[in-house]
């Protein structure tokens, strides 16, 4: 490992830690962001002169320490809020004489206040999206920009308009309580899952699967449950996670080519992620007796894990759980894989019953899953002229390369 590139490492495992610290005493997220990016690049520097540190972690701490208040000394026109900070970073500096030991104090709840900082709902599904990967994933603009196959500008616009959003709006560094906390950790959650489903399956682009963007979801989620071991849903959100990605080796072909569920070779799932995802989901079931929305995913994604065989799969069960997950949080995408489960568990008719009451949906307008689901269950009723138009109508719609050919491949066999 080059030098560099053992000071990245060091950077994305450190990064959250010191833009949360900071962030507590400058109360400013984007200034945080600027000092530990100040700090890293001295290290880049000269890390690879000096050698690396004994504790890197704690000269990234005192070197930011030192900018930020070598920032505000150089305002020239101090107001009362830049006072107020150079009180508390004067406070910081005389509370931390020994870095070393004092690395590990509040960490934890720094980073909760990060996370739901950075998942503020004010902002847009895709703003936090972009800023928890920049500030919580270590990734940089043009990383983040691939993993939503936009143009860099317009990643750097969304960290930009967010950070500048939470600063208008005088969003609190800090983790909220009660049923503020509930609420924000929907929004906290939903960016999480949002980055895992868009490496899933990619909305568009020549990869059908980005197990990258999957792993910096995963990441996150465990570095939530670690710190909030005693909320189900997190426990839930992770485990579905696991158990979604232990399916990755046997999802593609040699040449990247989608392969269905049904279809895997189910010897080459990751099982040591499939027991990991297991476990998780049975510590979770103990925090609840009322599972919500992502534990009621995960436990549709165990019956998937512990199906040996496509034959041994308890659809029955898994259409239950669609059920109540349609109760809990619902809309059409639940409608539609409800249909899938229906359809299994109980024959095609029954599942397109339900495809057929979505055929007016507006959410659904631009969407191919619809006309991919009803393609597919139309098939199976031996109806195949209507469902070689419905699997092309979903060809036409989807943004992705891999599906597209997957779906003109199904509406010409």
């Amino acid at each position: 490992m080059t030098a560099n590139s053992a000071i990245e490492a060091v950077w994305r495992i450190e990064q959250p830690k010191l833009t949360a610290r900071l962030a507590r005493y400058l109360r400013d997220i984007g200034l945080a962001e600027e000092v530990a990016g100040d700090a890293f690049l001295l290290a880049l520097e000269r890390w690879p002169r000096d050698g690396i540190p004994r504790n890197p972690a704690a000269w990234l701490t005192e070197v930011a320490r030192n900018r930020a208040l070598d920032r505000l000394r150089r305002t020239t026109m101090i107001d009362g809020k830049h006072r107020e900070l150079a009180i508390d970073l004067a406070e910081l500096e005389r509370e931390m004489p020994d870095i070393e030991s004092a690395l590990d104090e509040d960490i934890d709840d720094d980073l909760l206040r990060l996370i739901f900082t950075a998942c503020h709902p004010v902002l847009p599904a895709e703003q936090r999206a972009a800023l928890a990967l920049r500030l919580l994933g270590g990734l940089s603009t043009l990383e983040i920009a691939r993993a939503f196959l936009v143009p860099e500008a317009t990643a750097a616009q969304r960290i930009v308009r967010a950070k500048r959003a939470l600063r208008d709006a005088a969003i609190a560094f800090e983790t909220p309580r009660g049923q503020e906390r509930r609420e924000r950790l929907a929004a906290v959650l939903e960016v999480v899952y949002l980055i895992f489903n868009e490496g899933y399956v990619a909305t568009a682009g020549p990869d059908w699967l980005r197990a990258d963007l999957c792993g910096e979801a995963l990441r996150l989620g465990r570095s939530l449950a670690a710190l909030m071991p005693d909320e189900p849903e997190v426990q839930g959100v992770v485990s579905l996670m696991e158990l979604n990605a232990s399916r990755f080796p046997a999802r593609t072909g040699r040449a990247g080519e989608p392969i269905l569920l049904l279809d895997q070779d189910r010897t080459r799932w990751n099982w040591s992620l499939i027991r990991r995802g297991l476990d998780g989901l049975n510590r979770a079931m103990t925090l609840t007796s009322t599972p919500g929305p992502y534990l009621l995913q995960a436990m549709i994604a165990a019956c998937h894990a512990r199906a040996a065989t496509p034959a041994d799969t308890d659809w029955i069960a898994i259409s239950a759980y669609y059920q109540a997950l349609a109760l809990a949080a619902p809309s059409p995408i639940v409608e539609i894989n409800r249909a899938v489960a229906v359809g299994m568990a109980f024959g095609p008719a029954q599942g397109l019953a339900i495809v057929e009451a979505l055929k007016d949906e507006p959410r659904l307008k631009d969407s191919h899953l619809l006309p991919t689901v009803r393609g597919d269950l139309l098939e199976k009723l031996g109806h195949q002229a209507e469902a070689r138009a419905a699997f092309r109508q979903a060809a036409e719609l989807t943004g992705n390369d891999r599906e597209r050919a997957l779906l003109l491949a199904r509406a010409g066999d």
